[in-house]
């Protein structure tokens, strides 16, 4: 039984490193998107940055161990072998859930899911122990005050971060507005000597006050002087701001970069507790158990954990370098990373995520209260805030996606606010309070405008409503586990380790060859974000090539399985069409709002002359889908109601048309993709002949049609008289894309619309 309980142990010691992989990846957006979004150093600068701030953070985390050891349960009224189901059950659903949130891009929180899952797995064994002695209560297994505490604090600082984001970030526009690079000599003195001020404070006194190598004597003079301390840091970070920027030193850039090791920093040391706290503490529990339990694990009780961790220095290191490794080198953390510059970034770009009721109904609302409130403000206040706020002004380095200003007021108010929480023991959501900072932030400055607010605002509830998810799914899902590995003992135990590994192998298999087979679409970005105009068309027309191309490839494959979906009766081929169809619509509106978009980047004149081309390819695309779902939603009618078959006759005589039809598209594919248009007019002629050709044989099939004896074909011969007349429309649409896409793509000549 002994060998089990090691077993075990070494498995949770082996997902620990596993979550440090996961959850960093996750988390790196804490502290990197306000650098990487505002362009500030080269991205392996940051990196560098923050990896310092996470060594050193790591490395001085100990005291929020305790939360994993007796933050949620009372230890010692469970039993060795009780602890160690929960721990267990805490760690395989842990694993799981942020492992499926990376995939998708989304950012969890790591913090929420450990908590849940420890009230999870605690209330599941309560129960089960209160059912078998009634005179147990939940007070005595389950510290609930210190939960609820833990989980109000978690939720509120959500609101908290977002108001006080949107707040700070309005009084900073509002002094240094979008050209505040003129506006510094006036403001950087302050703003930056309170930057630093919060940045050295959290770095200093919160993040190394836990350190092994700090005295007692140290820290309780730092405590004893804290007010004079903190008043001469700040006048003398006042001064050095000032001078600094008199000598053409960017002080926002050093306070973003500062900003993001003290954050990282404070990421290690808020967060680390979620990663390994549980490891450990089972760890902990087991050499307690070796050393004084005599071998019966059912009855020794695990009081040992009611002591504060003392985790070795060793065990920090090591969790560190892993840390750092894999901030490093992960690709899922610039998954993540993206989702968050994305949603914050100050320019109109490939939005994320569609729309929703809520977020148009929020829209809605607050336009509506905008519009009455600005009535009662007078009009010279109106005019001087729109001075101050005016968006033209706006200047952002190459490929960034908002500027130092608002980098700053991310960084500052984001270690504020985790200050305040690590202050009162609170395992804090170092993603909550950062992502909602700077979605705060984002809306201060104008990012979220009438074009693009119902993208943004959707995007963030659904990443809020992953976060309630993930609180759901976690306490769910580890109480039921928990249960399930209490009465089936190790035989379950194991079984649901081997589970997991299963789970990760093909989670990561599938995951790469997603990432191996999505191209790697930066045109957009690049596009949106270049200086050069003439960089910006070479990209537009890319952009524009690739989705023409496309379009003619996904025509082609659906009209294929319409047509097998038809002559086979296959109504599993026909459903999946359409699917796929209601997909590639909402692709097509997609990427026509990225290119819309990508025109306003392109020099004036060169977008006044090709912009009716462009429209005219665009439309053409989108005809396409609509003659597909004309012609498949007869078809799948006639399928799913069972109706005659289609004759041999009908079907042979078809299958010559729509190999021409196919050929041609393939032509007209390899045009656009090539942009070698030499057989360009041979195409359009070609594509003629076959329409005539499908005249005349929807000619002879109507006569078939009047001229037949019998209606027992009837029904089948008007479904297939709709397919000629809608490939017919198919042929069209292809002359006019493949004109209007050779038209706007080729710099040969000068063309007008009536060419």
């Amino acid at each position: 039984m002994e060998f089990s309980y090691l077993l075990i142990i070494c498995f949770l010691l082996a997902l620990a490193v596993f979550d440090l992989w996961v959850g960093v990846s996750n988390d790196a957006v804490n502290f990197l998107n306000s650098a990487v979004g505002s362009k500030v150093a080269t991205f392996r600068t940051v990196l560098v940055i923050a990896s310092l701030g996470v060594f050193l953070g790591a490395v001085t985390s100990n005291g929020m161990m305790d939360v994993a050891r007796h933050g949620i349960m009372v230890p010692s009224n469970f039993t060795f072998d009780q602890v160690i189901v929960i721990f267990l059950a805490v760690m395989v659903t842990d694993v799981i859930i942020l492992d499926i949130f990376n995939n998708l891009g989304l950012p969890t929180s790591t913090t929420v899911s450990m908590v849940f899952e420890l009230i999870g797995g605690t209330f599941a064994l309560a129960c089960i122990k209160m059912l078998a002695d009634s005179g147990l209560e939940f007070t005595q297994m389950l510290n609930a005050g210190s939960a609820l505490k833990m989980i109000a604090a978690i939720f509120f600082s959500v609101l908290v971060a977002f108001v006080l984001g949107t707040g700070v970030q309005w009084l900073s526009r509002l002094a240094f507005t979008f050209k505040y690079k003129e506006r510094m000599k006036y403001f950087i003195g302050i703003f930056g000597g309170f930057s630093i001020t919060v940045m050295l404070f959290f770095v200093f006194y919160q993040g190394l006050k836990t350190a092994s190598f700090v005295s007692d004597a140290d820290r309780a003079w730092v405590n004893g002087h804290f007010l004079p301390l903190t008043l001469a840091v700040f006048v003398v970070s006042v001064i050095l701001s000032q001078v600094l920027h008199m000598l053409k030193v960017n002080v926002l850039k050093i306070v973003v970069l500062f900003g993001t090791f003290s954050l990282a920093l404070a990421f290690a040391g808020n967060d680390l507790v979620n990663f390994i706290g549980v490891p450990l503490a089972g760890l902990s529990s087991y050499q307690d158990y070796a050393a004084n339990g005599g071998g019966d694990a059912g009855s020794f009780m695990m009081t040992s954990l009611e002591s504060s961790a003392t985790s070795p220095l060793l065990y920090l290191v090591i969790a560190a370098m892993v840390m750092v490794f894999a901030m490093i080198t992960s690709k899922k953390a610039r998954n993540v990373i993206k989702t968050s510059v994305d949603l914050s970034a100050q320019d109109e770009g490939d939005e994320m995520f569609g729309t929703s009721r809520a977020a148009r109904s929020i829209v809605r609302a607050s336009q509506s209260m905008i519009d009455r409130f600005g009535r009662f403000v007078p009009q010279s206040w109106q005019r001087t805030l729109a001075r101050r706020f005016n968006t033209e002004d706006i200047s952002l380095p190459k490929g960034a996606a908002f500027d130092e200003v608002r980098a700053s007021v991310n960084l500052v108010i984001s270690a504020m606010l985790i200050i305040l929480g690590t202050t009162q023991k609170l395992p804090l959501s170092t993603t909550y309070v950062t992502f909602m900072v700077a979605m705060g932030s984002s809306l201060a400055d104008k990012a979220w405008g009438r074009e693009n607010a119902v993208f943004r605002i959707t995007g963030v509830l659904s990443v809020v409503g992953g976060w309630l998810l993930t609180a759901a799914i976690a306490f769910t899902v580890c109480a039921v586990v928990t249960a399930c590995m209490f009465y089936g003992g190790f035989f379950v135990q194991c079984l649901f380790m081997v589970a997991v590994v299963l789970i990760l192998w093909r989670s990561n298999r599938i995951y790469n060859k997603k990432q191996k087979n999505k191209a790697e679409d930066e045109t957009f970005q690049l596009l949106v974000r270049t200086k050069s105009e003439d960089i910006a068309w070479e990209l537009l027309k890319k952009h524009v090539v690739r989705t023409q191309a496309d379009a003619d490839r996904f025509v082609m494959e659906a009209f294929s399985d319409i047509r097998d979906g038809f002559v086979g009766r296959s109504s599993s081929t026909l459903r999946g069409v359409k699917n796929r169809i209601e997909v590639e619509q909402k692709n097509l509106e997609r990427l026509r709002r990225r290119e819309i978009i990508g025109l306003r980047h392109i020099n004036r004149d060169v977008a006044l002359e090709r912009n009716t081309w462009y429209h005219l390819s665009i439309n053409s695309a989108v005809q396409y889908i609509y003659c597909l779902k004309r012609m498949l939603e007869p078809v799948k009618n006639h399928v799913d109601n069972n109706f005659n078959a289609l004759p041999k006759e009908y079907a042979e005589e078809f299958g010559e048309v729509f190999e021409k039809t196919r050929v041609l598209m393939s032509k007209v594919r390899n045009h656009i993709a090539t942009g070698d248009y030499s057989g360009y007019r041979n195409v359009m002629t070609d594509a003629d002949d076959l329409k005539d050709e499908l005249s005349v044989l929807r000619k002879r099939h109507i006569d078939r049609i009047q001229l037949s004896k019998s209606n027992r074909h009837y029904q089948v011969a008007i479904v297939y008289l709709n397919l000629i007349q809608e490939c017919q429309m198919l042929l069209s649409i292809m002359r006019h894309q493949l004109r209007a896409t050779k038209k706007f793509t080729d710099d040969t000549e000068s063309i007008s619309p009536g060419d």
